[in-house]
């Protein structure tokens, strides 16, 4: 993996061109410079490590986003608005410019030069099939990106000059981007080795098995996207479907995540055994660097989770985000908190092993390990260790924080890879696509989640847990999924594929209970009157009574509905306002 780092570096340099004023780089053929000559498979292979760095990390591969963007924060699973704000409270207008927009676009001509290349290359095309694979893999991955964020795109599959026609075309539909996106996969899964075969020394490259758990991704976004909006967001005069490809794409889903499940020889990261880090595997499985990364000296290569990831060396290519002050960033909110199940694998309100919120800590007791080591890093709050003040919630949040921070790492230097797809999220992935096709799940489907739910020391999910406590297969499925995803990017994009995001983000974001009708708390005495430990003026929203596991409390209001406006048409970014004045055929989203 060391070489692997090595050459990223260098990749980089190799890989990227310098972005222009249009949607995509348009420097004159005659003006390029190759610095890689294209005469050997090495050649190829050095220009497709570039490609790397257009894959998400600690430093985001678009400019002025910082990561916290691409985290939960300001869902209805965050009690702050440090990032992202413009989204949860549905103050999303046209800018002149997006840096994904502009970013994605530069990176997908550079992957066009390696095909254009390509077609000059004087040996055989097999020599250089698996970093033709690549870049497949990146030109969908940012296609992708471009389709989750505006809906359909102008499709550009060579590479253009500044006179080029396809520069004054019409967008195309979000059906015809899905299209190139899925067949792009499709190549790419044909020519890249199995994990099995990628040496040591690689280890982060793209994987046969990691295009598939990606197109399978792609797959369930967009079957539930379609099955649950339609075509609500299409821009006018867009083309619809060709047909109704829904249970389709759920199908291939399905498979390709049995695919991957069965053969790409991957494993939950359980370490629950070992004394050292006991029922804490959900905490450090997302610090790990070297043995000095937690207290069971496990390193990097125990990780057999990850199937895509950004690459992380504390000598070669360190975060450079304070990853460790992600507290102040990403506070959970108090419906985050009450979706943790107990042990016995019930909601907190159906559960005799909820201990309610009398005393701080409390909450946290019988329940779901992820709880605990997510938010407070492995430990139970104690009692009266909670000041309620500065108009926070009163939770903090551990899951990426290093481990003996700072004395281990520095602000900055933490290095633990990223994770962009693991093994979880495959098995998510499967029992949703398995439910959403054929309205029902067998257990043994649900055999990827209970192994997650094992981890976090829960019950296991049958169809006789679902009956016997009156739930809803789907919601907990889709708890799940929230849950073990946490702060890894997909709860906004679920949100809106769901089409319930206006119900989930128009409501209160509420952190900690402070109490209710002669119910007494560390905040609160029975009869209402506030303890030392409650500031209650620094909430400017006051209170709110909320629905928890212990009847509707009273508790703090970080954020109003009054302050939130999310409308079917947040679902989608609109167009820079740039591209539409380079490009008066773009048509712009609907609604802005």
């Amino acid at each position: 993996m060391r070489k692997l780092y090595i050459t990223i570096l260098s990749g980089l340099l190799l890989g990227l061109s310098s972005c222009a004023d249009t949607f995509l780089d348009l420097e004159p053929q005659d003006k390029r410079t190759n610095v890689v000559y294209f005469k050997k498979p090495a050649d190829f292979k050095e220009y497709a490590t570039g490609f790397y760095n257009q894959l998400l990390g600690w430093r985001t591969p678009y400019g002025k986003y910082s990561i916290y963007e691409f985290m939960d924060s300001s869902s209805d699973l965050a009690a702050n608005f440090v990032t992202s704000s413009d989204v949860g409270r549905g103050t999303i207008s046209i800018s002149s410019s997006d840096e994904r927009w502009d970013q994605c676009y530069t990176y997908i001509r550079t992957v066009n030069i390696l095909f254009e290349k390509a077609k000059d290359y004087p040996g055989s095309q097999s020599e250089i099939a698996p970093y033709l694979a690549e870049a497949y893999f990146f030109r969908a991955y940012n296609y992708f990106t471009l389709l989750k964020a505006f809906g359909g795109v102008p499709v550009v599959t060579s590479v253009m000059d500044t006179d080029s026609p396809e520069l004054r075309s019409p967008r195309n539909s979000r059906y015809e981007v899905v299209d190139l996106i899925l067949s792009d996969l499709t190549n790419a899964i044909a020519s890249l080795p199995i994990e099995q075969n990628i040496p040591e020394t690689e280890k982060g490259r793209v994987s046969k098995w990691a295009a598939e758990a990606f197109k399978a991704r792609v797959l369930l976004y967009e079957a539930t996207w379609r099955k649950y909006n339609g075509t609500s967001t299409d821009f006018e005069g867009s083309a619809g479907p060709a047909r109704d490809q829904v249970n389709e794409f759920l199908e291939e889903a399905i498979s390709l995540c049995d695919d991957v499940m069965k053969k790409g020889g991957y494993q939950i990261w359980n370490y629950n055994s070992n004394d050292k880090i006991k029922n804490q595997s959900n905490l450090y499985l997302f610090n790990l660097e070297d043995a000095g990364s937690n207290p069971a000296g496990l390193t990097k290569s125990s990780n057999k989770e990850f199937i895509l990831y950004g690459v992380y060396d504390i000598n070669l290519r360190t975060g450079g985000v304070n990853l460790s002050h992600t507290v102040s960033l990403m506070i959970p909110s108090r419906k985050l908190i009450d979706m943790f199940l107990c042990t016995d694998g019930k909601p907190i309100d159906k559960s005799d092993l909820f201990q309610g919120y009398h005393k701080t800590g409390d909450e946290f007791k019988n329940r779901d390990y992820r709880l605990m080591n997510y938010i407070n890093g492995g430990v139970d709050p104690a009692p009266g260790s909670v000041t309620l003040d500065k108009g926070l919630a009163g939770y903090d949040c551990a899951k990426f924080k290093a481990y003996n921070y700072p004395t281990y790492r520095k602000a900055n230097d933490e290095s633990a890879n990223y994770p962009v797809l693991r093994l979880a999220e495959v098995y998510l992935n499967y029992a949703e696509a398995c439910y959403e096709r054929y309205g029902k799940v067998t257990d043994t489907q649900l055999d990827g989640i209970n192994e997650l739910r094992a981890r976090a020391g829960v019950a296991a999910l049958t169809n006789k847990l679902v009956e016997d406590n009156g739930l809803d297969m789907l919601e907990e499925i889709r708890r799940e999924r929230a849950i073990e995803l946490y702060m890894e990017g997909a709860r906004f994009d679920d949100l809106k594929r769901w089409g319930i995001a206006e119900n989930a983000l128009n409501t209160s974001r509420c952190g900690m209970v402070v109490g209710g009708d002669g119910y007494e708390t560390e905040f609160k005495s029975a009869d209402g009157t506030p303890t030392n430990r409650y500031a209650k003026n620094s909430f400017v929203w006051g209170e709110e009574k909320v629905q928890t596991g212990d009847g509707v409390l009273n508790c703090v209001v970080i954020s109003s509905a009054a302050n939130h406006s999310f409308m079917k048409k947040h679902y989608l970014w609109p167009i820079p306002q740039k591209q539409i004045d380079l490009n008066p055929s773009l048509e712009q989203n609907p609604g802005y």
